[in-house]
């Protein structure tokens, strides 16, 4: 949504995380003379530079205090009746809304993502002045080596304060103190954030060409990851995330179905193969909270809206059949079975904890859990809240790393940041849109049939039947047991899915918890969300108090009088 705001002097401050710590530079209006003794000398411009993805990676992931708890909660992902983090203030069906005034219990949560990316997007212009008023940093392959990650730091902070927040201001290296004020409708601060990440690829192309040392790759400090981000191994990566964000940027299906697919498929097809890990730490990210598992029941369960689409007993049939407010009646959690291998295995609860008891991962370090989801011990339920969002079972693919980590203490070592299923599956998606069904439905099955591996067994997909008809309508194979099954008209009862539920299936379940927000971010351009759902967050008020705008003139996002039109979702395609 645009909105015009008056023009101001917004300056930001810049954090650089060195050495696991972090120590705040006020970076100033580029004509005050603080920027230039900060990017005074070539190491130290450089040595900023570097630090700024793990500030990117910070201000997205390194706390629990952000908007991903309410968005979690919104996608139907997570359910928790807990106050932490505005989870139970945004439960769905509730007519959940996202208040910006000053004061709301989560005014901290909504400004952090905008205001430390914000900052990155200034630190990045700023060094790019440098660089393009002749700082050199060296040699030509080094000068390029440095635009090309300044670029990129460009893209993902202009693109994710858009896909989040329904407007924001652009920093350039030519922004003077009246251009700072103007704010930018997410669109247009989107193809800000496209533009940068081609320059990042043109330029790592020009320092691969150019003369001199210290060229690519990377220095390993810039992208902590298992990964040495060679030339071609960084364009991957920018090309993987311009992907994401691009398809991800659209708030309703109209949007998402104007998405230059074309233009997501060549970047997908360009991107990661192989699952795409960073090195983390206690100290230096990100916040353990983004993959937190049950707690006494309270913290984190997966509710059944999606995960029941994987039921062969009748169970999700009888729960859609239920009406919402009457779901979870008599303190009774969701159970189901599956041959999903991604799901514990069995007809029984007393089967399923059996099959995979949390033991098998959770105690050793650098080990897969045999399969994402757990079936907890039933002594350890403990209900409260919204009965539609319990269920006996909890998200785990990570737990190894939250507990053991690579070599046993929590959270020390490499982590998936990014799935190559998240990326194959956007290129299907763009090809099922333009009517290649063929070639979406074989990158469906990647995932979908493939099967235990590895010593010990564990999954790798959900071991299901291939889909071998390659159409818009006709259901997966597999009968009463087909996987998925979806709500229908009058939206009481199930049916077999076809093969664009299948793909939507596989997408949730191999990116659940795998980055920032991902079942909210497809589900609002997919039309899953619950209808009411706001479908993004408003400019923080700190922000445009800054930019002098009263307190009459703030608004916030969803439904309610004053908030922004158009802010809330539609009936979902599921009558939710």
């Amino acid at each position: 949504m645009n909105r015009k705001i008056i023009r101001s002097v917004v300056l930001f401050a810049a954090v650089a995380v060195l050495g696991g710590c972090e120590e705040t530079l006020t970076v100033q209006n580029p004509n005050q003379g603080e920027t230039s003794r900060v990017l005074g000398t070539p190491a130290d411009a450089e040595n900023l530079l570097g630090s700024f993805y793990r500030r990117w990676m910070s201000g997205v992931y390194g706390s629990g205090t952000d908007v991903q708890g309410m968005a979690n909660i919104f996608s139907l992902m997570n359910y928790s009746s807990l106050a932490n983090d505005g989870q139970n203030s945004h439960a769905p069906f509730s007519g959940a809304t996202n208040y910006n005034n000053p004061g709301n219990v989560v005014q901290n949560n909504q400004f952090r993502l905008y205001s430390i990316l914000s900052e990155v997007n200034r630190v990045e212009s700023e060094f790019r002045k440098k660089v393009i008023g002749g700082l050199t940093l060296g040699s030509p392959a080094q000068d390029a080596r440095a635009m090309a990650f300044a670029n990129f730091l460009r893209g993902l902070s202009l693109g994710y304060i858009a896909m989040m927040h329904d407007s924001a201001g652009i920093v350039t290296e030519n922004t003077g103190p009246l251009d700072a004020g103007v704010l930018y409708g997410y669109s247009t601060v989107a193809e800000s954030a496209y533009v940068a990440f081609e320059r990042a690829l043109t330029l790592t192309d020009a320092s691969l060409a150019a003369t001199g040392g210290n060229g690519f790759p990377l220095p390993s400090t810039w992208i902590p990851s298992p990964t040495s981000f060679t030339g071609p191994a960084f364009k991957q990566l920018v090309r993987s995330y311009r992907a994401r964000i691009r398809a991800n940027m659209a708030r309703t299906p109209a949007e998402r179905a104007a998405v230059d697919w074309a233009a997501v498929i060549a970047d997908a097809a360009a991107g990661i193969t192989a699952d795409h890990e960073i090195t983390t730490s206690t100290t230096t990210g990100p916040d353990y909270t983004w993959r937190n598992r049950w707690i006494a029941g309270l913290w984190h369960q997966m509710p059944p809206f999606f995960i029941g689409m994987a039921d062969t007993s009748g169970s999700y049939a009888a729960w859609i059949a239920t009406p919402v407010s009457a779901r979870g009646a008599g303190n009774n959690g969701f159970f189901m079975a599956t041959p999903d291998l991604r799901f514990p295995q069995g007809a029984t609860r007393t089967a399923q904890i059996a099959d995979f008891p949390l033991t098998q991962c959770s105690n050793t370090p650098a080990t897969k859990c045999k399969r994402y989801f757990l079936n907890r011990p039933a002594s350890t339920d403990s209900y409260s809240g919204e009965g539609w969002g319990w269920s006996n079972y909890d998200f785990v693919r990570f737990e190894s790393w939250r507990r053991r980590g690579d070599a046993g203490s929590a959270r020390n070592g490499a982590t998936m940041f990014m799935s190559a299923s998240e990326i194959r599956l956007l290129r299907a998606e763009g090809l099922y849109r333009q009517g290649n069904f063929a070639a979406a439905g074989a990158l469906v099955n990647v995932s979908r049939t493939a099967a235990m591996a590895g010593t010990p067994l564990v999954a790798t997909g959900g071991g299901l039947p291939a889909i071998t008809v390659f159409d818009a309508t006709t259901p997966v194979p597999g009968g009463n047991a087909c996987v998925p099954k979806v709500p229908v008209a009058p939206y009481n009862v199930i049916a077999c899915g076809n093969l664009w539920e299948a793909l939507k299936y596989e997408k949730r379940i191999e990116t659940a918890y795998t980055h920032y927000v991902p079942w909210y971010l497809d589900g609002r351009g997919w039309g899953d969300l619950p209808e009411t759902t706001p479908l993004f967050w408003a400019v923080p008020f700190q922000e445009l108090q800054a930019r002098g705008k009263s307190i009459s003139q703030l608004y916030g996002a969803g439904i309610g009088a004053g908030n922004a039109p158009n802010s809330a979702a539609g009936p979902s395609v599921y009558g939710w």
